[in-house]
């Protein structure tokens, strides 16, 4: 990909300096630290994918695009230290419009909903603040309209968003605070249950507690997107119900594809799609694996569009990859078990289409250890090859362009 035409080349914080003014890491290339995903194109098929990056609006609907350091250790001194640093050179070259930046909010917040604190979350956001004030080539995407201006003016419009909602606690203004702030999309709950509702790894899911509803309305209200993708299924479908407005599942895969609580069930989908919402394909390591494509890669991910795209419409399908720059695979073993690859247990049949599938009990389904997501592996390459793929599949330029972000921004017209 070429550079968008307004990137000048800043750096994080390249105002202050690094090792006075801030504790300094060495972080990890943001291109080229892996290897080009080849999908072995022809001439017109290359011409016809960099026109549709160009052209187009393309969204990330989840993503964390912080550049973390090259040494794993040091991952943890890098979250306390506050000071994230974003990969503006990458996300120059990723053909991205836009992208849903989901802010890495104190060192526990992969393994546990107590790492989310008010606190923490509004220093996060401040710094990312502070950052981008010192830069003109990406914006603070608040409304569709910044998302069209970024496009026109060849710049990068950044969402921030949450997760989870476990900072606010019980104090449904800090929803407001958040909106004020610039915040535009936050998740039910992250994993485990919290004030609202239950996350999806819950043995009993309660479903949308009376102050979860009392938080979906004052969502609705504020134009905030809710996001179900680390929420419970009960508590999913309740959300799905309770809103009065169309709701986003922004990084998941589908259930029956691959048997784990990290996927969502047909019934899940099914009414995510029925209210006008819409699902972006998670590619975190080891997350998306299909038992066709079992070493996660590009090809895995595909298997759960497809699936998606069939049993919702491609009207409700999108992209939220979810990746980093830097090591992924070490970034979940520094702060706890990747959601995948299982323990020896064999992949769970898929479900025959369109039927409802129970979550899965004992262990999860085995994915074969993978060091990288092939061909999704940072947020400058996802989009890139996912458009290759599908030129490649002979997708028509319509339909492409549905996926990579027109669906996302139909959505967010109803919603903000």
């Amino acid at each position: 990909m070429s550079t968008a035409r307004r990137y000048a080349g800043y750096r994080s914080y390249s105002y202050l300096r690094p090792g006075i003014d801030y504790e300094s890491f060495r972080l990890a290339p943001e291109t080229g630290r892996q290897p080009a995903y080849d999908l072995v194109l022809d001439a017109g098929q290359r011409r016809r994918v960099e026109s549709l990056l160009a052209r187009s609006i393309v969204i990330s609907l989840h993503d964390h695009p912080v550049v973390y350091p090259l040494r794993p250790e040091e991952f943890r001194a890098y979250n306390r230290a506050g000071r994230q640093h974003t990969g503006f050179e990458g996300l120059a070259r990723s053909g991205l419009t836009a992208v849903f930046d989901n802010l890495m909010d104190g060192e526990g917040m992969i393994t546990s909903s107590a790492g989310w604190k008010w606190d923490e979350t509004i220093h996060d956001l401040g710094m990312r603040l502070c950052d981008l004030g010192h830069q003109d080539y990406a914006i603070v995407g608040r409304t569709v309209g910044d998302i069209v201006s970024a496009h026109q003016e060849g710049r990068l419009a950044v969402v921030f968003g949450l997760e989870s909602a476990t900072p606010i606690e019980n104090e449904v203004d800090r929803l407001d605070v958040l909106y004020g702030l610039g915040v535009r999309q936050v998740g039910i709950a992250y994993s485990e249950a919290n004030a609202l509702g239950a996350g999806l790894k819950e043995a009993r899911d309660g479903g949308l507690t009376r102050f979860g509803h009392r938080c979906v309305e004052r969502m609705n209200r504020l134009g905030i997107a809710i996001d179900l993708s680390h929420a419970g299924d009960r508590t999913a479908l309740d959300t799905i119900e309770a809103s009065s407005k169309p709701v986003l599942i922004t990084h998941a895969g589908a259930r029956a594809v691959w048997g784990t609580p990290r996927m969502k069930p047909d019934d899940v989908l099914m009414a995510c799609a029925e209210r006008g919402g819409v699902l972006g394909i998670e590619a975190a390591p080891h997350s998306t694996v299909s038992p066709a494509h079992p070493a996660h890669c590009l090809e895995s991910v595909m298997d759960h569009f497809l699936y998606a795209v069939d049993l919702m419409g491609i009207d409700h399908v999108a992209f939220g990859p979810d990746t980093i720059f830097g090591d992924h695979v070490a970034l979940h073993r520094v702060f706890g078990p990747a959601p995948g690859p299982g323990e020896g247990a064999a992949p769970r049949p898929a479900a025959s289409p369109r039927q409802p599938e129970t979550p899965p009990t004992g262990a999860p389904p085995a994915a074969q250890p993978v060091p990288y997501v092939a061909g999704m592996e940072n947020p400058g390459e996802s989009f890139a090859n996912i458009v290759s793929w599908l030129v490649l599949h002979d997708y028509p330029d319509e339909d492409i362009q549905k996926v990579i972000g027109g669906n996302v921004v139909r959505v967010l017209g109803e919603i903000w």
